[in-house]
């Protein structure tokens, strides 16, 4: 092969390593813009979605506290002023039954929960009550199986407690601090909503305070 020839040969593989070369580079530059492009949209999405979930979140946390306002539809309510809170040991004439507030003993009902198959004093169970315990009691009128079911949603609550109570004047009786509805049925959608608004509820005097250790009946 002659000089030329070979520097022309040299010259076409030099091209085509060139053209080859460039094809590469163009490719890594559209590999670069499409990873840029869908990273992109993926981090936007994450934002978006990110921004979704929170604003979700906050209406949740909004509508669970204009909700939490709202009264209890039947239920009885005092002033949180009149009820006293002093440590006394001698018996105690309460306005109401059960009690939902008012002087009390030194001890209160242990109210983790506690479901009681007996009477307990009314004394030691409002101190529960200031605890922020919701306190549940019934009497002969409520059917076995609403017995049933409150004791097995009381025994599931923390700063709940359970007792019998014949002499009052509901088949069911619901009592927080101040706050107190009666219902017929375990099933009453306002069990529920009771629980959910005083169970440690805004209404607590001692919010925070134990509701363990405490009397566990006779």
């Amino acid at each position: 092969m002659s000089k030329t020839s070979k520097k022309a040969a040299a010259a076409g593989r030099k091209e085509r390593i060139e053209a080859l070369r460039r094809a590469e580079q163009a490719r890594e530059r559209r590999n670069r813009v499409i990873t840029l492009t869908l990273s992109t949209v993926i981090v936007a999405g994450l934002i978006g979605w990110g921004v979704y979930a929170i604003n979700s979140a906050n209406e949740k946390e909004e509508q669970q506290a204009a909700e939490a306002k709202k009264p209890v539809r039947g239920e009885k309510s005092w002033d949180a002023k009149k009820l006293t809170q002093n440590h006394v040991k001698e018996a105690v004439d309460y306005p109401m039954n059960p009690p939902v507030g008012g002087d009390h003993h030194q001890a209160w009902m242990t109210c983790d929960g506690t479901v009681y198959t007996k009477a307990v004093a009314n004394e030691n169970a409002v101190h529960s009550l200031e605890h922020g315990a919701v306190w549940v009691t019934y009497n002969t009128k409520a059917a076995e199986a609403d017995v049933k079911a409150l004791a097995d949603r009381v025994s599931r609550t923390p700063y709940t407690l359970m007792s019998p109570v014949e002499d009052q004047s509901g088949a069911i009786m619901l009592s927080a601090w101040g706050h107190q509805l009666t219902v017929d049925k375990a099933s009453d959608a306002r069990v529920e909503q009771f629980f959910t608004k005083y169970v440690q509820g805004a209404q607590t005097p001692e919010p925070g305070a134990a509701c363990t250790n405490g009397l566990t009946g006779a």
